[in-house]
């Protein structure tokens, strides 16, 4: 078995949820829940089928994000594996309809940072171990570091008074 580092490649400011599920039916189930919970959002989803013909399945309603989800999916090549790559919305936004999809089976991570998807491949293929999303931590927050994100969240409104 080898352990490789894939990199997922996406610009700077854009989110994506990287998860795990079962059945093709999985990209046709993502792409109606995120049209029923923020028809605004626009997106690409990308599944690795498992079995089969072993296809990068795909749907979406914007071409640029389709095409990052298909090309990062085909990247890992994780059986039942599937990306999100979004706009006009957040993972946030989202994220509880998908663990509710039914053929959703867990998320490793919904972020907007880089990503390093760790994988293991062997004689019959691919599997995702985890995800370093973001940089290591330099430190605990102070008074002050409390203080600008309790603003912050107040002034995006995630939370209120």
């Amino acid at each position: 078995m080898d352990i490789k580092l894939i990199q997922i490649e996406k610009p700077a400011d854009m989110n994506f949820i990287l998860g795990q599920s079962h059945f093709i039916k999985t990209v046709e189930d993502i792409h109606e829940a995120i049209v029923s919970t923020n028809p605004n959002m626009k997106f690409g989803v990308a599944f690795c089928e498992a079995s089969g013909h072993c296809l990068v399945r795909f749907s979406g309603n914007d071409e640029k994000l389709i095409t990052l989800a298909k090309t990062n999916a085909y990247n890992l090549s994780c059986g039942h594996s599937f990306l999100i790559f979004m706009e006009n919305g957040f993972p946030v936004n989202i994220l509880n309809t998908m663990k509710n999809v039914s053929e959703v089976c867990g998320i490793f991570c919904a972020t907007g940072n880089p990503v390093q998807v760790i994988i293991a491949e062997s004689e019959q293929g691919r599997g995702i171990l985890g995800v370093i999303d973001g940089e290591k931590s330099r430190g605990i927050e102070a008074d002050a570091d409390i203080k600008h994100r309790k603003e912050f969240l107040r002034m995006i409104g995630y939370k209120l008074g």
